[in-house]
């Protein structure tokens, strides 16, 4: 049995977005935003459901955007950066779609964060974000490449190039027609 869907895993400032609307394009799939849905079904920006109601609520919708993103046929979703660190949120993206990890060295992140306003991001909204992602990263890694089937380092890379090395690496179990 074929793979009909792919999520962009990876921590924030990876080009998870900026790869999966062009992937999806390409691909002529539909595109899924993880965070833009969850501020759908929630009614509130991402910054202010942590301020009001804290990361595990954020959690607990995201556990949720899972199981109904489970139902889509030939989507690209860009997950949220935090994903992973919840086991069953992984298990249930590998039962609908093959996931891939994009990376970046913290520099570089931190590049293109910051080039987005940190206000964007409520967990770098600290005294220095540099610091927070190092932190971040140190945890999530092994985490990101468990939960992963193939990974691209995005640094330095223009979306174009990235999308390209990635339909050029896809497996053939990944149903792309």
């Amino acid at each position: 049995m074929g793979i009909y869907n792919i999520v962009l895993i990876g921590f924030m400032g990876t080009g998870k977005s900026s790869c999966g609307k062009l992937l999806a394009q390409r691909l002529h799939w539909e595109f899924v935003e993880m965070d833009k849905y969850i501020e759908q079904i929630a009614g509130l920006s991402i910054p202010d459901i942590f301020a009001m109601r804290g990361e595990p609520h954020f959690r607990d919708l995201e556990t949720q955007a899972c199981r109904a993103l489970a139902k889509k046929y030939h989507a690209v979703i860009s997950s949220g950066g935090g994903v992973v660190t919840r086991n069953e949120n992984v298990q249930i993206l590998r039962s609908f779609a093959y996931l891939i990890l994009l990376t970046a060295p913290p520099a570089e992140i931190y590049r293109r964060i910051m080039q987005d306003g940190k206000e964007k991001r409520p967990l770098l909204a600290k005294a220095n974000p540099m610091q927070e992602i190092e932190r971040l990263l140190a945890i999530r890694e092994p985490l990101y490449y468990n939960a992963a089937d193939i990974r691209f380092d995005t640094s330095g890379k223009d979306p174009d190039t990235i999308v390209s090395e990635i339909l050029q690496n896809l497996p053939k179990h990944v149903e792309i027609m």
